[in-house]
């Protein structure tokens, strides 16, 4: 399978795009500095203490108190082969008032808090430390049996106590034992000196930071199933390639700097893809489609045959559009990295044989999802439900937000990705040899670029010797903007017409 990544950085952003044959399965944005909290480890007190749950109510700063399950960790431990995991202290050991380090596990969702845990984790490329966890375990896809027995026996080796623990990844058998043992020693040194940070931090500091997303995505990645890395900005290239230096696995010809005039996961047609995901329908190569409504509870996914009528019976016909569907369901979760209980209606089948054939391809195609996936067998009603641990945020909440006109029954496009919208479009511009760009666009989305400086760098560098002129309007909606490019010097501009910088 050919697969490739897709980073670029621009108007305060970071984003990463994963294609496998040709098409896109993963996608993540991040705010710079990164809002994403998941992995993040913050100093909290208890405010109150669900003894009936084995739960409590963690303050740590936010707007919205977090939710501490006993039972939940930030590792989920059935991925790997090991030892039991111990059983953790019991809610009512905990006071209200109490000082406490956890880390975030799940965001804020609604109205409801982000979820944490006191199991923490520090991960590196090669073995993830568990510091408060008894739990040696080993990646699955470590499969040369004497080679699991070593790595283990190293794990062992590298514990100073018996209360702390280790995962060996899937790239540990890249290297050494000294290079095992010097990571562990650097995520040891990361956990103590967050101790002593938080001996004297107020309630709320955050403790420890993972890694920035594009540096994240490649420490989990095995190097040689990558063909190509691309960037499209500089400071990011030079990053990557100390990154790359460092990690030894990754041939530094397998990273590409775009050195195109357009936005590189727009001239991909990347971008396109991605908000595609806001959408509920999508069509299916042979002819049908797959609705996607999430709800509150759940997401509820149904199948339809639509335009695909087939050659043969009507039950050979349903069964090859629930393969494809399956297949395409698979991969839909995961790009848009929908979590909780999804629930599968397929078209109905008669055969016994057909629907556990379309299940197994179901939870076939998952198990190449890096989220925790459990299928159940499809009921007689043709309906499949499985389960996907939720990582990070999903992608239409990272392109819409509540529409402020009906109440938030709907959904309007997020401000940042109107104005990357708008950047493409005056890239296009002047990649057709215009010398100057004339948007017109809602009058908050102008004052937020400027005062935020979000084309700052692009003004000083590669149109420093263009002209972009923004003329804002009040009736326009936020998502709603036009770019037009003129090549003569003298331009007509209405009276509010603003030049950029």
């Amino acid at each position: 399978m050919k697969k490739e990544w897709f980073f670029d950085r621009y108007c305060g952003q970071q984003f990463a795009a994963l294609v496998e044959d040709g098409r896109l399965v993963e996608f993540s944005a991040e705010s710079e500095p990164r809002k994403e909290i998941v992995g993040n480890i913050y100093k909290g007190r208890v405010t109150n203490v669900l003894a009936g749950m084995n739960a409590a109510f963690i303050s740590c700063g936010f707007s919205k108190n977090c939710y501490l399950s006993m039972e939940e960790t930030y590792t989920d431990y059935t991925k790997y082969d090991g030892s039991p995991v111990a059983a953790d202290a019991k809610a009512w050991d905990l006071k209200v008032g109490d000082e406490i380090i956890v880390q975030v596990t799940k965001p804020a969702r609604g109205n409801k808090g982000a979820k944490v845990t006191t199991h923490l984790s520090f991960v590196g490329k090669c073995v993830i430390y568990l510091p408060c966890t008894d739990f040696l375990g080993i990646s699955r896809k470590i499969t040369d049996v004497k080679q699991r027995e070593k790595l283990l026996k190293i794990a062992e080796k590298m514990r100073e106590t018996p209360a702390e623990g280790f995962i060996i990844r899937t790239q540990a058998p890249l290297s050494t034992q000294r290079q095992l043992k010097t990571e562990a020693g650097y995520l040891r040194k990361l956990y103590r000196e967050m101790l002593e940070t938080a001996q004297n931090a107020p309630v709320g500091t955050l403790l420890y930071e993972d890694d920035e997303l594009p540096v994240r995505m490649m420490r989990d990645s095995y190097g040689d199933e990558i063909e190509a890395i691309h960037v499209g900005d500089e400071e990011l290239y030079q990053r990557l390639r100390r990154l790359i230096r460092l990690r030894g696995d990754i041939s530094n010809r397998k990273l590409i700097k775009y050195t195109g005039d357009r936005v590189m996961m727009d001239e991909q047609g990347i971008m396109q893809l991605v908000y595609d995901t806001t959408q509920p329908v999508v069509p299916l190569a042979g002819g049908g489609s797959i609705v996607i409504d999430p709800t509150e509870a759940m997401t509820v996914v149904d199948v339809n045959t639509g335009k695909y009528i087939g050659d043969k019976s009507r039950e050979e016909t349903v069964f090859a559009v629930n393969l494809e569907a399956a297949r395409e369901i698979a991969r839909q979760v995961r790009l848009r990295n929908i979590g909780g209980i999804v629930v599968v209606d397929f078209i109905d089948m008669a055969s016994e044989e057909h629907r556990k054939a379309v299940t197994d391809e179901l939870r076939s195609h998952l198990e190449k999802d890096k989220a925790k996936c459990n299928v159940l067998p499809m009921s007689e009603l043709c309906l499949t439900q499985f389960t996907r641990k939720r990582l990070g945020s999903d992608i239409p909440s990272m392109l819409s937000k509540p529409c402020p006109l009906c109440h938030g029954i709907g959904h309007v496009h997020e401000d940042i990705f109107v104005i990357t919208r708008i950047r493409a479009a005056i890239l296009d511009c002047f990649a057709e040899g215009h010398t100057a760009a004339i948007i017109d666009l809602n009058v908050d989305i102008m004052q937020k670029i400027l005062r935020e400086g979000l084309f700052r760098i692009e003004a000083g560098a590669r149109w420093k010797d263009k002209r972009v002129y923004f003329i804002p309007h009040k009736t326009y909606k936020e998502e709603t903007f036009s770019v037009r490019g003129e090549k003569g010097e003298i331009l007509r501009l209405p009276d509010n017409a603003q030049i950029l910088y």
